[in-house]
């Protein structure tokens, strides 16, 4: 379902999570107008297409034998573009030449350039002050866990940003300059993954399938008949995305920030936004509208480089999920019940051998709505848990409740790697052990 936003924007809200709603049909309107004001905040495109295919990979040439892990310890003194006095980590100053630079870089550190092509690191991020919800700040610690765990069994890095890094871009602006100044502290890092402090991971062993997007630059979850025939602004989903670390990167986001609150032409933009996509119904200009925009009007510029993941919940709006995730449940623990290789115990570590495992069993179980699969991301657009001004088509109960089972949900299948399981996805203290075998072995007192 297309995304809609939730409501209230305000510098002191969580500037980092876009909370947009979905919802679907005719209610799009009313839910978006209420919706919008919630947290969180050109140069030709390149002539060198090289990371359009993972231009690290070339670096990777290069490493040694025998170098098993990055060598954290070894800095040359060979100069690099950090050396560069006119280098600026901001959103407002242009960079050139970027490809070139990290291609440099890995040269001069070849312990990184092994699987460099495929790296990742995730950002995310929440406000700087404590949250106005008594249990705001409870929850956002959940979230980063959860965000944390699927980081660590993956291996991948992640940042947490709680500052403004450009004080006027707040509210869902406030990525934009967090991810450019990742993009320069990390050139190891093939991918950026911003993920909205909202969001959790809700299947800890799907991977991003990567050679899917081999041939572009920027991911997003979006319906491309949505933007290109019906013109709606909810086409897109902008509260996760995943970024190529490259010079059309930066470029893209030195035009999409132009349409900012920082940016002289602010007012211009939310006019221009509303005029070309008709179902936008608040004056402001949004990071969303702004990248359908690009995506509608500059197709050879920017839309042919911008993967729209429609097959997979990329990310997927919690009201469409949380009420599936009890018989999803069930199915997989029918699959556990007649596979023995799925209930062997292992380390962590080697986890992700046996989501091949999955992967065997669900085959059948397609993507997205109607699926017994679970679903990758789950967003809690306009529950708002920082500040708790929730959308009021829904209780704050609903939504600490939903909240509660899809965290537990999650969090029973990294325990699982750890012996233990939540009985009760409402119950926040009982943990019992796992017997061995299970679930072919009964567990006392049950677990759902």
């Amino acid at each position: 379902m297309p995304k809609h936003n939730s409501l209230l924007r305000t510098k002191t809200s969580s500037f980092f999570s876009s909370c947009f709603l979905y919802a679907a049909g005719t209610s799009a309107s009313f839910l978006l107008a209420w919706a919008f004001w919630s947290f969180f905040s050109s140069p030709a495109p390149s002539a060198n297409p090289s990371f359009s295919r993972g231009l690290a990979s070339e670096a990777a040439l290069s490493c040694p034998a025998g170098k098993a892990g990055h060598n954290r310890s070894y800095d040359p003194p060979d100069p690099t573009f950090y050396d560069d006095p006119e280098l600026s980590y901001t959103i407002e100053k242009t960079i050139k030449n970027w490809d070139e630079k990290r291609r440099e870089w890995l040269e001069k550190h070849p312990s990184f350039a092994a699987g460099a092509a495929d790296r990742i690191l995730m950002v995310t991020g929440s406000q700087a002050t404590p949250c106005k919800n008594p249990i705001g700040d409870h929850l956002l610690l959940r979230f980063f866990k959860n965000k944390a765990d699927y980081c660590r069994i993956h291996g991948y890095d992640i940042f947490y940003n709680t500052v403004l890094l450009q004080p006027k871009m707040f509210s869902f602006w406030a990525k934009m300059p967090a991810v450019k100044a990742v993009m320069l502290a990390h050139p190891e890092a093939e991918w950026i993954w911003w993920v909205d402090s909202d969001t959790a991971f809700t299947d800890m062993d799907f991977t991003l399938p990567l050679d899917r997007y081999k041939a572009h630059n920027l991911v997003v979850h979006g319906w491309p008949h949505l933007i290109h025939r019906e013109k709606s602004w909810t086409g897109l989903n902008a509260g996760v995305f995943l970024m190529r670390n490259c010079q059309w990167s930066m470029e893209n986001m030195e035009e999409w920030a132009s349409m900012g609150p920082q940016a002289p032409e602010y007012d211009k933009w939310g006019v221009i936004q509303r005029t070309t996509f008709k179902d936008k119904t608040f004056p402001e200009s949004d990071d969303q509208t702004g990248l359908a925009y690009l995506i509608l009007k500059e197709r050879e510029k920017w839309g042919n480089k911008i993967y729209m993941e429609d097959e997979y919940y990329f990310e997927g709006y919690w009201m469409e999920i949380v009420g599936t995730l009890e018989n999803i449940t069930d199915a997989y623990t029918g699959i556990e019940k007649r596979e023995r290789r799925l209930r062997r115990r292992h380390a962590e570590r080697v986890g992700e051998s046996y989501g091949k495992v999955w992967e065997e069993h669900l085959k059948d179980a397609g993507y997205g709505r109607g699926s017994w699969r679970r679903p990758f991301m789950t967003h809690f657009t306009g529950c708002q848990p920082c500040s708790g001004d929730h959308n009021q088509m829904y209780s704050g109960q609903s939504c600490w409740d939903a909240m509660q089972i899809a965290l537990k949900n999650a969090d029973n299948q990294v325990l699982r790697r750890y012996g233990f399981v939540h009985r009760d996805l409402l119950d926040t203290s009982t943990v019992p052990p796992l017997p061995f075998d299970y679930p072919a072995s009964d567990l006392v007192g049950g677990a759902s």
